[in-house]
């Protein structure tokens, strides 16, 4: 391990890979791990955003995107917050495996999911589970600003136990008026009184812990079907949904087919060429494959992490030929207009050579 390194006035770029520097239990199958540079550079990025960490698994490595729960006022190290679900692998690796001296590499930081996109005067903070990730990284910066801010913070748990952050929100919110603390649990854990709120997250409660929520920007982050259930309350209650925000990880639970936005329909008995240019490998796949998947077909290393379109670790330049892309934001508009696409979640129309 290297002896904690004098920081240095440069940031760090993901071309370095990343020292895991402390390990942290939080909660039950659920831990902080934190970063530095070997170099000493500082971490530059929004609060909210994600990385993506290179995981080697047995069987090859395998990408996985964590939101930073550490703060940008912090910028000496990095900290992602991880929980382990029954059927997770890679999360599972990092629990059981991940320690202070492994190096690993890491893409990012990346995502739009933050405060600093969307400023306000007034904050409504809602999450669930892990999803209290990227609101703990709002909350330290506006914290760490000095003034007092203005965050109305709901995190929902199955179990007082289970809540991530609690105690240091807790302290937060003892120095600051500013910061007001709702927890609600579905149940109390055995032996342990819970004078809390117990329950499911409903319209009353968030009226009750924010009584003028039409004037807040949320955030909103948990499962799909919470964040559903939030988005039903606040339409419900007549909330402007465009100061509404959310962010997920897990693949979105349509309501309804998805309709194309163009015109472009992949042929499934089309046959199509994709090269590789960099590496001068070549696959030959169906146009209603993914360019990820001929990726895997060639044997051409590309990182992937959410694999429908949220996350853009896949993200790759396109050099010839066209390419029908479908995706939920984990591009810009920029880079659209500068050629990259989303390999997870676009398919070649005719043949098409990448830069990769």
């Amino acid at each position: 391990m290297a002896a904690n390194p004098q920081p240095l006035l440069q940031f760090w770029t993901d071309d370095e890979p990343l020292e895991c520097v402390n390990f942290l239990p939080e909660a039950p199958n659920t831990a902080s791990f934190t970063f530095r540079p070997p170099s000493g550079a500082l971490f530059h990025f929004n609060a909210g955003q994600f990385v993506t960490l290179e995981l080697p698994v047995a069987g090859g490595p395998l990408h996985r995107t964590f939101t930073i729960s550490s703060s940008p006022s912090r910028p000496t190290s990095l900290t992602v917050t991880v929980k382990a679900q029954p059927d997770s692998l890679g999360t599972r690796w990092m629990l059981d495996n991940l320690r202070p001296g492994m190096r690993i590499k890491a893409l990012g930081p990346a995502g739009m999911f933050s405060n600093v996109v969307h400023p306000a005067s007034k904050y409504l903070f809602i999450s669930a589970g892990s999803g209290i990730t990227p609101m703990m990284s709002m909350t330290t910066q506006l914290y760490d600003a000095g003034s007092d801010p203005d965050i109305v913070f709901i995190n929902c748990a199955r179990r007082p136990s289970e809540i991530i952050f609690r105690e240091r929100l807790e302290h937060m919110a003892s120095r600051l008026p500013g910061i007001a603390l709702t927890w609600v649990v579905e149940e109390q854990d055995r032996y342990a009184p819970w004078t809390g709120i117990k329950g499911q997250l409903n319209q009353l409660i968030l009226g009750l812990a924010a009584p003028d929520y039409l004037e807040r920007e949320v955030f909103c982050c948990g499962p799909e079907p919470f964040m559903r259930a939030v988005r039903e309350a606040l339409t419900g209650l007549g909330f402007d949904m465009d100061h509404y925000h959310q962010e997920s990880f897990n693949a979105p639970i349509a309501d309804r087919p998805v309709e194309p936005e163009d015109d472009v329909t992949p042929d499934e008995d089309a046959a199509v060429e994709v090269t590789f240019a960099k590496s001068g490998k070549t696959a030959k796949i169906k146009e209603t494959e993914t360019l990820l998947a001929a990726a895997k077909a060639a044997g051409v290393p590309l990182p992937s992490g959410c694999t429908f379109g949220v996350c853009g670790t896949c993200k790759i330049k396109t050099k010839v030929g066209q390419v029908h892309m479908v995706h939920n934001g984990g591009i810009t508009d920029d880079e659209i207009e500068e050629g990259y696409v989303l390999a997870c979640c676009s398919n070649p129309i005719g043949d098409v050579s990448i830069d990769a």
